[in-house]
């Protein structure tokens, strides 16, 4: 069986109260990401989503810490690294691409010397053959004219172009694992097409994993391979994105698909999911959702529940809408290798 490139055990990131209690932001969270996988991970603001790709790289903001579990890249323990440890891994074997590419580039210098100094940063290689190497990365991503474009401000471009070049920024190291958080909320629709099209070929042609963070189950649906729901720190469901998308079986889950405009859907008004996520110092016990869960049951409210297999012979159930209007069909189905934390979904009982 081949290795993981990325494999989280039980990962937990607290931050200290001034009551001395300490806030659980990613919550016993674990999760893989193969060669030439894409991972989208998806929640409200608040879940928990970018905290775990600071994590992975290494910079969570004091008072932030990891609290406990692991992270491993390719097989190697990075969480417990040096400042000057992971200088090596960042970059180098991690790329990241942020939301705000304009925020990601020095305005003082050219794009080119920006990839030539990161480029010199990792590898062994002369001023000339970085500047050679920054074209064919320029051109890889789709810049035109990059001889002439090499030697451009970032405020000469347009903004899905800076995200190009801050993609290239993130190859330039030849990483094993690319972490995007949300890359593409700042562009509009068309460019977000154009960026998640060139992540998944970048992907495919250089066996790389990518971690995609993102809000928009539209961009996870035509993006990613499997997918990571999570909810106040914790992974509610992970699945194939067939699965989780198409059948999904937390209510969490059930409800962002439902909130998704449809063409084939001439209601009046969207599923809506009552309340919001919990505060850090206010998670209920039992399962986070429950407060907001239409199907929730004693056992819910009193004891959490852990990710198993889902059960295969539950009966279909008519979804409501939270807000009890119209029903949307929905079904518990067995999702293969997909995992869900629902009583519900792995038991059939809430009781």
């Amino acid at each position: 069986m081949s290795e993981h490139v990325l494999e989280v055990k039980n990962l937990t990131v607290e931050f200290p109260s001034r009551n001395g209690r300490a806030l659980k932001a990613v919550d016993d969270l674990s999760m893989t990401i193969d060669k030439g996988e894409i991972l989208g991970v998806v929640g409200e603001s608040g879940a928990g989503k970018s905290m775990t790709g600071m994590a992975i790289l290494g910079l969570i903001e004091p008072p932030g810490y990891i609290a406990g579990g692991e992270i491993h890249l390719s097989g190697t323990r990075i969480d417990g690294l040096s400042d000057r440890a992971l200088q090596d891994v960042r970059g180098k074997r991690i790329g990241a691409i942020f939301q705000d590419p304009l925020t990601s580039l020095n305005p003082l210098f050219t794009v080119g010397a920006q990839l030539v100094e990161t480029i010199r940063f990792h590898t062994a290689v002369t001023r000339r053959e970085a500047r050679a190497r920054a074209l064919a990365l320029m051109k890889e991503v789709g810049i035109s004219a990059a001889e002439e474009r090499i030697d451009h401000y970032p405020h000469q471009f347009s903004g899905g172009m800076r995200q190009r070049i801050v993609i290239s920024l993130a190859l330039a190291g030849e990483p094993e694992l690319i972490i995007a958080d949300e890359p593409t909320t700042a562009l509009d629709v068309s460019i977000q097409a154009q960026i998640t099209a060139l992540l998944k070929r970048l992907c495919r042609e250089r066996g790389m994993a990518v971690m995609l963070v993102t809000h928009d189950m539209g961009v996870i649906a035509e993006t990613a391979d499997r997918v990571a729901v999570l909810y106040a720190g914790r992974l509610a469901e992970v699945g194939p994105v067939e699965t989780v998308v198409r059948r999904p079986h937390h209510p969490y889950t059930r409800g962002l698909m439902g909130s998704i405009p449809s063409l084939r859907n001439d209601a009046d008004e969207l599923m809506q999911i009552p309340g919001a996520m919990p505060r850090l110092g206010s998670i209920p016990a039992g399962c986070a959702f429950n407060p907001r869960c239409a199907y929730a049951g004693p056992r819910c409210r009193g004891e959490r529940p852990f990710l198993g297999a889902p059960c295969a012979d539950l009966p279909p159930l008519d979804m409501p809408s939270f807000d009890g209007t119209a029903p949307i069909a929905a079904h518990f189905r067995g999702a293969g290798s997909g995992a869900v934390a629902c009583w519900l979904a792995t038991e059939g009982a809430v009781a």
